[in-house]
């Protein structure tokens, strides 16, 4: 099973703010490596005090991090034709999105699904579908809201998903569990709903 996972903090409630991203990186049905950037926004020094009591990472903590457009060279070559998967997929594809327009960067092209309907098909009845219980429920070891981490933990969650349905093809999980896929593109971005919107 192959598979990218992917998760954002931001500085601010805009979407174009990232100051952590994590992937980790799955080849082979196991997860590779984790890839952690720090990030310097484009809103620095100003961090929204809601979100740094969330993921901790204070002004102080990015001012030496690169800036996005540093970053993105690195960041898209993973990205790119791979199948990418976030823990409330909605959240972090629009930080993508909203941060590639503001640095006038074109969209590479892969295609996404959210791990929470994924979880919700697999294991129906449950009380909470968020990171946290989830990885409880999976004795997945979890530092929450902190990237890296969070993207590994989405990763296990997945692989978690491929042993119970006995498979080991990414396509086929998303298939037989019935999830629908997202997809960035050159030209724009179409939401799992099918809904689509240019670049």
């Amino acid at each position: 099973m192959d598979f990218l996972a992917l998760d954002f903090e931001t500085a601010t409630p805009q979407p174009d703010s990232p100051c952590e991203l994590g992937i980790a990186v799955v080849r082979g049905g196991v997860v590779r490596e984790v890839r952690n950037w720090l990030i310097k926004p484009r809103q620095w020094p100003y961090f929204s005090p809601w979100n740094v009591a969330v993921h901790g990472i204070t002004p102080e903590a990015v001012a030496g991090a690169p800036r996005w457009e540093e970053i993105w060279e690195e960041v898209v070559t993973l990205l790119e034709g791979g199948t990418v998967v976030a823990h409330n997929a909605a959240f972090d594809m629009a930080v993508l999105r909203s941060t590639l327009a503001s640095h006038g960067l074109p969209h590479p092209s892969f295609r996404y699904f959210c791990s929470v309907s994924m979880a919700r098909r697999m294991w129906p009845g449950r009380t909470s579908y968020g990171l946290g219980p989830m990885c409880a429920f999976h004795g997945i070891p979890l530092k929450h809201h902190r990237a890296g981490n969070d993207a590994e933990a989405t990763a296990e969650l997945v692989l978690r998903a491929g042993d119970q349905a006995a498979t080991d093809d990414i396509g086929l999980l998303l298939q037989d569990a019935r999830v629908k896929l997202g997809a960035f593109y050159p030209g724009g971005h179409r939401t799992p709903g099918g809904k689509v919107t240019p670049a």
